[in-house]
C-alpha cells in the first residue's frame, strides 16, 4: 500500500511539473511579449583569469544575442519590439548538479528534476522574473582546451552551458548560448550526434543553394557551416548563423507568421 502511495505521489508530481512546463513553453513561443533571459555566470575552475573574466561581465556582454534574435524575428516577418531581453546576474559559487554519463531515461529524468530544484534555489536576479535561466560555466582556455557538452531543457526553460573565459572567444560563446537558449524554446538539434555534421536539409542555412556546398552560414541548431560532405566549421559569430524554417516552426515563429498573414488577408 505504501509503495502504491509513493508511486501515486510521484505521478502527481510529474503531472504537475509537466503541466507547468507546457504552460511555460506556450508563453515562450507565443511571441507576443518580451522574453526575459537571465544568464548566471559560474567559474568552472579556480583560475584567476576565469574569476577576472566573470567579474567583467555585464548586460552589454551578451547584447549580441538579443540583437540577433531581433534580426531573426524580423526575418520571419514578426513585428515584436523586443523579442528577447538578456540580463546578467551576480556570479554564483555553487555548481549545478552534473548530468549523469551514459544514463538511462530514469536517471536523466531524475537529474532534470534535481536541476530544476537547484535552479529554483539559485535564480536571484534584479528586475523582472526571467522566463529562461541559463547557467553558464566559464573555463579558462589555457587550462581547458575543450569543454563539456552544453544542455538546454525545454522542460523548465533551463540551460547549463559551458563556455570559455576569453574575450577572444566571446562571439563563439554567444553562438553556443543562443543554440542552447533555443533548446529551451523547444528547438531540436539538427546535426548528426556522431559526426557533428549538419543534417541535410533541416540543418542547412540555405538547403536550396546551388551549388549546395560550401554553405556560407550555419543553421543555428545545425551548429556548423557545412563546407563539404565530411567537413563543417564552427561559426565565428551569430552573424554567421540563421534560424531555419524547421527551427522557426518548432519555436512558434512560423505559426505566428501564418497567423499574421491570415489576419492581414482578412482585413
Amino acid at each position: 500500500m505504501f509503495r502504491k502511495f509513493r508511486i501515486l505521489i510521484l505521478l502527481l508530481l510529474l503531472a504537475t511539473v509537466g503541466l507547468g512546463a507546457w504552460r511555460a513553453n506556450s508563453r515562450l513561443t507565443a511571441w507576443e511579449h518580451t522574453i526575459h533571459v537571465a544568464i548566471y555566470p559560474i567559474a568552472a575552475d579556480n583560475a584567476p583569469a576565469t574569476a577576472s573574466y566573470i567579474g567583467s561581465l555585464n548586460n552589454d556582454s551578451f547584447a549580441e544575442i538579443a540583437e540577433w534574435m531581433q534580426q531573426q524575428t524580423e526575418k520571419q516577418g514578426l513585428a515584436i519590439l523586443q523579442p528577447v531581453a538578456v540580463r546578467v546576474a551576480r556570479p554564483l559559487t555553487e555548481m549545478p548538479p552534473p548530468r549523469p554519463q551514459k544514463a538511462n531515461a530514469l536517471d536523466v529524468m531524475l537529474w532534470s528534476l534535481k536541476l530544476r530544484w537547484w535552479a529554483s534555489q539559485n535564480d536571484q536576479i534584479d528586475g523582472p522574473k526571467p522566463h529562461v535561466r541559463l547557467f553558464v560555466l566559464f573555463h579558462d582556455p589555457a587550462l581547458n582546451p575543450s569543454v563539456p557538452h552544453s544542455t538546454g531543457l525545454s522542460k523548465g526553460q533551463i540551460g547549463v552551458i559551458h563556455a570559455y573565459a576569453s574575450r577572444q572567444q566571446r562571439r563563439q560563446n554567444a553562438v553556443v548560448i543562443a543554440h542552447e537558449m533555443l533548446h529551451t524554446f523547444g528547438a531540436t538539434d539538427k546535426y548528426d550526434l556522431r559526426t557533428l555534421q549538419p543534417i541535410y536539409p533541416q540543418g542547412y542555412a540555405e538547403p536550396l543553394r546551388e551549388p549546395r556546398l560550401p554553405q556560407q552560414k550555419a543553421e543555428i541548431m545545425g551548429g556548423r557551416v557545412p563546407l563539404d560532405e565530411q567537413t563543417a566549421e564552427i561559426p565565428v559569430s551569430l552573424a554567421d548563423t540563421v534560424i531555419g524554417p524547421e527551427t522557426a516552426q518548432e519555436i512558434g515563429m512560423m505559426r505566428e507568421l501564418l497567423r499574421s498573414t491570415a489576419k492581414n488577408g482578412q482585413n
